[in-house]
């Protein structure tokens, strides 16, 4: 599949400019360091209220149970809805924070709101990160991610 650079430098410095601060979650999930566990389940909440189809929208994390995917990162989308017709199928940036992202893909089906996201890697906290997760709906404009992450070691 080939990646357009250019239009990742470009999400890459929208990003930038929609930095949110962090805000501490008392949901009772387990907060786990990606230094403490280096793989594990990932479950993760978003909400996709400022997603609107286009190239550049995005979605904002509420929920998560590993601490380097705080609430209010952003994923952002850089593909629009409807290529190939009735779905997503997108690179994503996953905006922690400047200095704090990672790089991945999403696939939603527009008929069921199922899909499936995998990240390969990022910076910062998510330095070696990669993931494979399930998108399903958790209603209204939410969406559940369910599945695994893990860090790889950083290189010698």
């Amino acid at each position: 599949m080939k990646r357009n650079v250019t239009s990742v430098v470009f999400v890459l410095a929208l990003a930038a400019g929609f930095a949110a601060p962090t805000r501490s979650s008392s949901v009772g999930a387990v907060a786990l360091s990606a230094s403490a566990a280096q793989s594990g389940q990932l479950h993760v909440t978003k909400n996709c209220s400022d997603w609107h189809g286009y190239a550049g929208d995005f979605c904002t994390i509420t929920i998560s149970n590993l601490s380097a995917i705080a609430p209010n990162a952003r994923v952002y989308y850089d593909q629009a809805f409807g290529t190939p017709t009735g779905f997503l199928d997108s690179d994503v940036l996953l905006y922690v924070g400047t200095g704090d992202w990672a790089v991945g893909h999403c696939t939603l089906d527009g008929s069921t709101y199922r899909g499936l996201c995998t990240f390969s890697d990022g910076v910062g906290q998510l330095a070696g990160f990669s993931a494979r997760v399930n998108v399903s709906p958790a209603g209204g404009l939410d969406f559940n991610w369910d599945g695994t992450y893990s860090f790889a070691p950083p290189p010698r």
